[in-house]
């Protein structure tokens, strides 16, 4: 086995983050759709709150399996594919 400490723990963090449908379904979106915003996220998955997405995409942004980019008031989202690729290529697949 040549994982080191920090991939197991950052596998570890990420798994944490996929383990909630909801950080599964953002995740498998931002896939699908790069570079959306938070108000086309929340729009897509329709019956999530607001305050409820920013926990769920703080918790993914965490893990190092999402990246964000501000462009003036607006905060784009995108899957990191290094991540993905490392610790989640299913949900490239």
């Amino acid at each position: 086995m040549g994982e080191t400490q920090e991939d197991m723990s950052q596998a570890v963090k990420l798994y944490k983050a996929l383990g909630e449908p909801t950080r599964l379904k953002i995740a498998l979106l931002l896939v699908k759709e790069s570079n959306l915003c938070f108000t086309a996220i929340g729009e897509k998955l329709e019956s999530v709150a607001g305050s409820t997405l920013s926990h769920h995409l703080k918790q993914l942004t965490d893990s190092g399996l999402i990246d964000f980019k501000k462009n003036g008031s607006f905060i784009h989202y995108n899957v990191n594919r290094e991540m993905a690729v490392k610790f989640a290529p299913y949900l490239l697949g």
